[in-house]
C-alpha cells in the first residue's frame, strides 16, 4: 500500500542512507490523492524549505525568501506550488537564473518552470489578510504594550504565507531565520538555534530555527510578541505574555508526567522538547500540536487543571498526526481519532480509570449527538473517511476514538498496545490513509482471523455512516451522579439541590448539556442564582450556559454574552453561540450581527470565516 512516488527517490535513498531518513515517501494510491492542493508531487515535489523572513507589523505582512529543495521525476519540466495572495517579486534557480512562472486564475496555483533546477528561490511577501496569520495591536494583548502575531496553518492556511506544496501528504524538513522588531521574541514550531535572538540592522532581532524531521507543511508555525519563558521540567516549559506565565506553569505542571506516560505506552518522544505557547484569547482552537511548541488557548487556565486533557491531546499528536499523518484531509480521523484515544490513555495513566471514564462517556454522548444533528445514522457526513471538510461535528475525534476503543476491548488491551506501538514505528514520519491503516491492521493484528474480522466491523466503522452495533460505551460513575441530580431538576426539583462543590469542567458540561433546551425565564434565573453561571470564570461553563439561555431568548445574559464573544475567539466555544443566535431569528440575528461587528477585528481569520458562514 505504500509506494514511493518518484523513481529518483529510490535511487537517492539507495545511494545515501542519511537522505532516506530526511525524505518521506509520497503515497500514490488513488485514495491518497489530495484534492485540496494544486501540487502534482508524483512529477515534482518539495523536500525541504529554507525561510529567510522579516515580520512587518506596520503592513501586517511577512516577506523575504523561500528556498525550496525540489525532487523531480525524469522529464518533469515544472513544479506546482500552493500560494494564496502572495506578492511574488522574483523566482530564480540556485545560480540566480530567472525561472518562468505563472499564477493560476484562482490565485492559488503557482507553476514554476524548472529548467533543470534542483533548488528554487522565491522572493515574496504575504498579503495583509493572510488566512493563517493574526496580527494583534498592543491594545488587544494582555500587556497592552506590544503587538502580537501568531499563525494557524491547519488545514490549508499556510499557503497564505509560505509558497510550498501545502498538503499533509508532502512532508518537508525546514529551516527559518525570522527578524522581528527589537523588544519582541519570535518562536516557531522547531528547535530554536538562537532562543534569545541576535541583534541585526534596522532595529530588529533575528531568530533561527531548524526542523530536521520531515513534517506536513501545516505544522510550520510562528508567533512573535512580548513573550517570556519558564521551565516546567527538563523537557518542557511555557511561553506566554508575562502576565499569565505563572498561572500557565501551575496549570500545566503535570506535563512531564504526561510525556513519561505517553512514552511508556507507545514509544519514544522523537521531537526533543515539548514546550507550550499560551496565546491571546483570539486563538481559534483549544490547542494546535505544532512540533516542539504546542499552541494553547488561555481558556484552559481555570486554576484546577480540569482542562489539561487538551494538553494530553496535543502531546499525543506527537505520535498520531505529527509522526504518522493523514495523507489527505478526507482521512483527518487518522490524526484526531487516534489522538483522542491516546489522550484518554494518558489521562488514565496519570489520574486513574474513573477520570478516563468521564472523558470516554462524554465522548460517546458527543458522538451520538453529532450523528443525530447530522441527520441520523444514514447521513453521509457521519463517515470517518469522507469528503474533506464534510464531517459532522467532532466525529473525527469522537467516532474515531470510539472505533479504536472498540478494537481494544475486542482484542484485549495488551495485544492492542503492542500493535499500536508497532504501527507508530512502522509509519514514523510518513503519511497514511484509511485504506493503508486497515491493511496494516489486518496484516499485523487480525492475521486472517475471519471471526475477529467480522466482529470488529472495520469497513463499517470507516467507510459507512452512523454508529456500528459493536461500539463500546464506557460509563462513568461520576457522571452518573450528575445525571441523577439532572433528572431531579428536570422533574421539577430546586436548582439549590444541585451540589457542585469540587466539580470540574466535565461535570458542569454534563449538567448544562443535559438540560432540556426549553426552559422558562424563572427556571433559568433560578439556575443562574443558585449556580453562578453568568459569573463563572470558566469559559467552557459560560459557553454551555449561554447556549441554553440563547435557546430560550433569555435577555438578562445578553450583556455578559457580548463581553464573552468579544473576549474569546475559540471556535469550539463561540461558533455554537452564533449558530444559536441565528436560529432565534428576529431576536437573535440582530444581537449576533451587532456582536460580530464589534468582535470581528479581534478574531483570527479562521474564526471570522466560520462565523461569517454561520450568519450568512
Amino acid at each position: 500500500m505504500r509506494n514511493l512516488a518518484l523513481a529518483a527517490l529510490l535511487l537517492a535513498t539507495a545511494a545515501s542512507p542519511a537522505l532516506a531518513q530526511k525524505v518521506a515517501p509520497i503515497l500514490t494510491t488513488p485514495e491518497a490523492r489530495d484534492v485540496l492542493t494544486n501540487a502534482r508531487p508524483a512529477e515534482a515535489r518539495v523536500t525541504h524549505v529554507d525561510l529567510d523572513l522579516d515580520v512587518d507589523f506596520d503592513s501586517r505582512t511577512i516577506g523575504g525568501t523561500a528556498t525550496l529543495n525540489v525532487l523531480a521525476a525524469k522529464g518533469a519540466k515544472e513544479i506546482v506550488l500552493d500560494a494564496v495572495d502572495l506578492k511574488i517579486a522574483a523566482i530564480t534557480d540556485e545560480k540566480g537564473n530567472k525561472l518562468p512562472h505563472a499564477i493560476g486564475p484562482n490565485g492559488s496555483a503557482l507553476t514554476i518552470q524548472l529548467n533543470g533546477a534542483k533548488k528554487i528561490r522565491i522572493d515574496y511577501r504575504s498579503g495583509p489578510n493572510a488566512s493563517a496569520l493574526q496580527w494583534l495591536t498592543p491594545e488587544q494583548t494582555l500587556g497592552k504594550a506590544k503587538p502580537f502575531l501568531f499563525s494557524q496553518g491547519q488545514a490549508i492556511n499556510n499557503r497564505s504565507w509560505i509558497p510550498t506544496q501545502d498538503s499533509p501528504g508532502i512532508r518537508q524538513t525546514w529551516r527559518a531565520t525570522v527578524r522581528v522588531p527589537e523588544g519582541l521574541i519570535a518562536v516557531m514550531s522547531a528547535r530554536a538555534e538562537t532562543p534569545a535572538g541576535i541583534p541585526v540592522a534596522g532595529g530588529k532581532r533575528a531568530f533561527r530555527f531548524v526542523m530536521d524531521n520531515p513534517v506536513p507543511p501545516y505544522l510550520i508555525a510562528i508567533a512573535a510578541g512580548d513573550l517570556k519563558f519558564k521551565p516546567i521540567g527538563p523537557r518542557s516549559g511555557v511561553w506566554s505574555e508575562p502576565g499569565m506565565l505563572d498561572a500557565a506553569v501551575a496549570e500545566f505542571g503535570d506535563v512531564e508526567k504526561m510525556i513519561d506516560a505517553a512514552q511508556a505506552l507507545y514509544g519514544p518522544y522523537r521531537w526533543g522538547r515539548y514546550d507550550m505557547l499560551v496565546l491571546p484569547p483570539s486563538f481559534p482552537y483549544g490547542g494546535m500540536e505544532n512540533p516542539n511548541l504546542t499552541f494553547l488557548t488561555p481558556t484552559l487556565l481555570t486554576g484546577d487543571r480540569s482542562n489539561t486533557d487538551v494538553v494530553a491531546h496535543e502531546l499525543a499528536h506527537s505520535w498520531s498526526g505529527n509522526l504518522v499523518t493523514n495523507a489527505t484531509w478526507a482521512d483527518g480521523w487518522l490524526n484526531e481519532g487516534f489522538t483522542t484515544y491516546f489522550e484518554n490513555r494518558i489521562m488514565e495513566s496519570l489520574y486513574g480509570k474513573e477520570r478516563a471514564a468521564i472523558y470516554s462517556d462524554l465522548d460517546y454522548a458527543g458522538m451520538v449527538r453529532d450523528v443525530k444533528n447530522a441527520g441520523g445514522e444514514t447521513a453521509k457526513s457521519t463517515r470517518l473517511h469522507g469528503d474533506p471538510g464534510d464531517g459532522a461535528g467532532q466525529l473525527d475525534y469522537l467516532k474515531g476514538s470510539t472505533f479504536l476503543r472498540t478494537i481494544e476491548y475486542t482484542v484485549g488491551r495488551a495485544k492492542w498496545d503492542v500493535y499500536l506501538k508497532g504501527y507508530f514505528d512502522r509509519y514514523a514520519f510518513q503519511p497514511q490513509t484509511s485504506a493503508g491503516f486497515l491493511a496494516d491492521l489486518r496484516k499485523h493484528l487480525i492475521k486472517g482471523d475471519k471471526a475477529l474480522e467480522a466482529k470488529l466491523q472495520l469497513d463499517r466503522w470507516v467507510f459507512e455512516p452512523g454508529i456500528p452495533s459493536n461500539a463500546v460505551h464506557v460509563k462513568s460513575a461520576t457522571l452518573a451522579q450528575v445525571d441523577a441530580m439532572l433528572a431531579a431538576f428536570n422533574a421539577g426539583g430546586p436548582a439549590s439541590a444541585i451540589k457542585t462543590e469540587g466539580w470540574q469542567t466535565q461535570q458542569w458540561k454534563r449538567l448544562l448539556d443535559g438540560l432540556p433546551r426549553q426552559q422558562s425565564a424563572a427556571r433559568l434565573r433560578e439556575l443562574d442564582d443558585a449556580l453562578g453561571l453568568t459569573r463563572s470564570t470558566n469559559a467552557y461553563i459560560q459557553s454551555a450556559w449561554f447556549d441554553l439561555a440563547i435557546a430560550n431568548r433569555y435577555d438578562p445574559i445578553v450583556p455578559a454574552l457580548e463581553e464573552y464573544l468579544t473576549r474569546v475567539g475559540r471556535n469550539l466555544l463561540v461558533t455554537p453561540l452564533y449558530r444559536g443566535l441565528k436560529a432565534q431569528g428576529d431576536w437573535g440575528m440582530p444581537i449576533a450581527q451587532r456582536i460580530f461587528d464589534k468582535a470581528k477585528p479581534g478574531y483570527h481569520p479562521v474564526t471570522v470565516v466560520a462565523v461569517t458562514r454561520i450568519l450568512g
